[in-house]
């Protein structure tokens, strides 16, 4: 398995009762409780904990995309990731990702990513996402067009870095006279693609036909191996047998001495993630015309936000794995046979958890988690029957 340490850069210092009282950290939260200094601080910690995190020997560092929230201090992620494309030294680089709809002009993305893998010689692993639903209220996109939105701008950027140009592209939302990137990928014929979604049946779909890497973002366990399951079907009825590399799971890990220190310690920190930082109402979450009424139910059912939740409930769902090393090796272990994965997407810092904690933590997933499934694939006896 491939252990990456993902980073949502949340701020952290933020006040959580004054999130409580605006009814969640999105859009509305005003940016007046945003401290430069204290922000400006939380940067550059959180680009140590990457850096420190290729050293320990993670496979790669992640980054994403949200705009205007305290969840996740990253509005334009490709400045963060050219900051580490020359600081991590062998891990890759992985941007899930950038939010396409909600673009005037893909063609800059095509000339960001082209540039970060040239940075990387080829680490760079390029993420493309609809965005969730709060981001087109936040950017004034109407959600009704963002399937065909992100389908017309990853196609454009797609022939952007493969078809030699100038050529000119007339489409629907999009219209060039010249589409010519400099520079080209450093990878061929371009760096390879992961979709992140919430558990939408026509994203599952689409991943699995272009046979890029599908990752499910946070979730119970049952539901991360349902949707895999999915995406395995989908990719029978294009002609091929995918393979456990084509999934991702984003999860949340902490490790202690015990399972119940693990807890004490992990608890008000990820309460503060599910019930502070990831609240916003449903309307919020999937407007009208984001997805259709099917996977509307079916994400709305899966979701971890908009009710309070214990740190307890969270572990019991497998939503995150807290506990001793021996612990959260069993449950990763038991948790990737049953969803057939091969890739781990691990939130070492979450919520509130502050910086000496989160190294602790780094550590032990390094020393402790990453040797042991280092050559573990998923048994896929097991991950087929679970999900039949």
């Amino acid at each position: 398995m491939k252990i990456f340490n993902f980073h949502l850069m949340p701020y952290a210092d933020a006040d959580l009762a004054s999130i409580d009282r605006n009814g969640g950290a999105w859009i509305t939260y005003s940016n007046s409780h945003y401290d430069p200094k204290k922000g400006a601080e939380l940067y550059h910690r959180y680009l140590d904990e990457m850096e420190y995190a290729d050293r320990l020997g993670f496979d790669g560092v992640v980054l994403n995309e949200h705009h205007q929230t305290a969840y996740g201090l990253m509005p334009a992620p490709g400045i963060l990731a050219g900051a580490l494309a020359r600081s991590v030294k062998r891990a890759k680089i992985a941007i899930l990702g950038r939010a396409l709809p909600l673009l005037n002009n893909p063609l800059t993305v095509a000339e960001e990513y082209a540039m970060l893998d040239n940075l990387t010689r080829g680490r760079f692993i390029a993420g493309f996402v609809r965005g969730i639903g709060a981001e087109y209220h936040s950017m004034g996109i109407n959600p009704a067009e963002s399937q065909e939105r992100f389908a017309e701008a990853h196609d454009l950027i797609i022939r952007a870095w493969t078809e030699p140009g100038p050529f000119r592209y007339e489409g629907k939302h999009y219209h060039f006279n010249y589409v010519n990137p400099w520079p080209r990928p450093y990878q061929s014929p371009h760096p390879p693609v992961w979709v992140p979604s919430q558990g939408s049946s026509s994203t599952i779909k689409w991943t699995a036909q272009m046979r890029y890497t599908y990752c499910q973002t946070l979730s119970p366990i049952a539901t991360v191996a349902n949707f895999f399951q999915m995406y395995r079907e989908e990719a029978d009825k294009a002609g091929y047998q995918s393979s456990p590399d084509q999934l991702a799971w984003s999860n949340s890990i902490y490790i202690g001495e015990t399972d119940a220190k693990a807890m004490k310690e992990a608890k008000p920190h990820l309460e503060a993630l599910m019930n502070q930082f990831l609240k916003m109402p449903t309307e919020m979450l999937l407007p009208p015309g984001y997805t259709n009424i099917d996977s509307l139910l079916r994400i709305r059912a899966a979701k971890v936000t908009g009710k309070v939740q214990s740190a307890e409930d969270l572990v019991a769902a497998g939503v995150v794995i807290v506990g001793s090393p021996n612990t959260v090796r069993e449950k990763l272990a038991a948790y990737q046979d049953l969803a057939g994965f091969n890739t781990s997407l691990t939130k070492t810092q979450f919520g509130t958890l502050p910086a000496e904690m989160t190294r602790v933590n780094q550590a032990a997933v390094a020393e402790e988690i990453i040797p042991y499934f280092r050559d573990r694939l998923p048994q896929a006896s097991q991950s087929v029957a679970a999900a039949d």
